[in-house]
């Protein structure tokens, strides 16, 4: 399956056009995520972007969609309401079960995630559901709306929502306050997960005790520490994602390590976020990205980690292998890697050129003596990433089609 993000439409429980990206994996799916988002907010938002692309990297496709009258969704956002938003997510995931397999993960960020609750029993192959700073009640987004007077009397009216005016119904009112959240909780027939931070400003840490209070077991709580309400700091985002990804990996069915790519060929595929790539090496897939100060998310090794690594693991499993052969008494290696550039003239005459270090720490241990020490030292000189980076290269470059 190719991997990658696929951008599509399909029709809104009311009817209406909604439109969705599809966050693929790379290779062999594991399983399929649906993931909904916050009162007014989109299908881009920090959370639901860097969790999909997350989540894409350990072979879990995942959808994020636009509710009715939202983003690039078509309908009327004054005419929808916590339960247009319910039959978005069980369209959603009839969709997912036509063209792809029904979802076995629903996710919900604030308002999304009390919605993903209410909608879980519409979606009897769910097995987890994620809730990300859920309201206990549909009817708490009220409370952030202001004074409703005037939609109470003349049954229409606006409200203002992070500087953004949205039209809203007296029957968006009614629907919220008629919700039997603690019902639709103790009825769950899911494991769920509650992530929830303290200082939450939108949406009291409380909600999380009351929704885990009223929920059956197996249920799990953890805090997301001082993270905002729309996590937007990158690293609160990715912190969501990593467990999310780690406590779903209960429910599902274990990895396969047929990731469709060849031994001895890697494949990097774009994953969301400022930089980060997801890397698949023959049966392994891991991420790679920049570390934040140079603008990435830090989700992974960056590519000059990388080579780093290569020469020191080769290292290692070079002198390994030589000790074994030689019935040496080496007990571990430790390779500490460094690199450090400079410019540097070959002559007082040449153009300067970008002269680059990589410094080697190699610390053996065993019951060795001198002689079989030096002769470690020498055979990790003789690594295949030695020889390969020392060697003369040629990078040839093709674009595919």
């Amino acid at each position: 399956m190719q991997g990658g993000t696929e951008r599509l439409t399909f029709p809104g429980g009311n009817g209406a056009v909604l439109a969705g990206r599809l966050e693929r994996p790379f290779g062999a799916l594991r399983a399929v995520a649906l993931f909904a988002h916050c009162f007014t907010c989109t299908k881009n938002s920090h959370a639901a972007t860097r969790i999909a692309s997350h989540l894409a990297g350990l072979g879990i496709a995942t959808l994020r969609f636009d509710f009715t009258g939202l983003g690039g969704s078509d309908g009327d956002f004054a005419m929808t309401g916590f339960s247009a938003n319910v039959a978005d997510i069980v369209a959603a995931a009839d969709f997912l079960r036509d063209r792809l397999a029904a979802p076995a993960i629903l996710i919900g960020h604030s308002l999304g995630g009390a919605a993903v609750i209410a909608a879980a029993h519409d979606i009897p192959e769910a097995k987890a559901v994620v809730t990300i700073g859920a309201p206990f009640d549909a009817a708490h987004v009220l409370s952030a709306l202001g004074d409703l007077s005037q939609i109470e009397r003349e049954g229409r009216g606006m409200i203002n929502i992070a500087g953004r005016h949205f039209p809203v119904t007296k029957a968006f009112l009614d629907d919220a306050r008629q919700q039997k959240q603690a019902d639709f909780l103790a009825h769950l027939d899911k494991a769920l997960l509650i992530l929830h931070a303290p200082r939450d400003e939108y949406v009291d840490i409380d909600n999380a005790r009351q929704i885990f209070a009223a929920a059956r077991h197996p249920k799990s709580f953890i805090t997301l520490d001082d993270a905002n309400h729309l996590l937007t700091d990158p690293a609160d985002a990715a912190y969501a994602a990593a467990l999310i990804a780690a406590w779903v990996s209960h429910y599902l069915p274990p990895p396969t390590r047929d990731t469709g790519v060849p031994q001895g060929t890697v494949v990097v595929e774009t994953a969301g976020g400022a930089f980060t790539q997801t890397v698949t090496a023959g049966p392994h897939r891991f991420l790679a990205d920049e570390p934040v100060d140079k603008g990435g998310d830090d989700r992974g090794p960056s590519p000059t980690d990388s080579i780093l690594t290569a020469l020191g693991c080769c290292t290692a499993m070079t002198m390994q292998f030589y000790a074994r052969r030689e019935t040496l008494p080496l007990e571990a290696v430790r390779v500490t890697m460094t690199l450090s550039q400079e410019s540097a003239r070959e002559t007082p005459d040449t153009k300067p050129i970008l002269k680059t270090t990589l410094r080697r720490r190699i610390v053996i241990k065993g019951d060795l003596d001198e002689a079989q020490h030096q002769d470690l030292i020498r055979v990790a000189e003789k690594c295949p990433i030695h020889k390969l980076l020392t060697g003369r290269i040629v990078i040839e470059t093709e674009e595919e089609r």
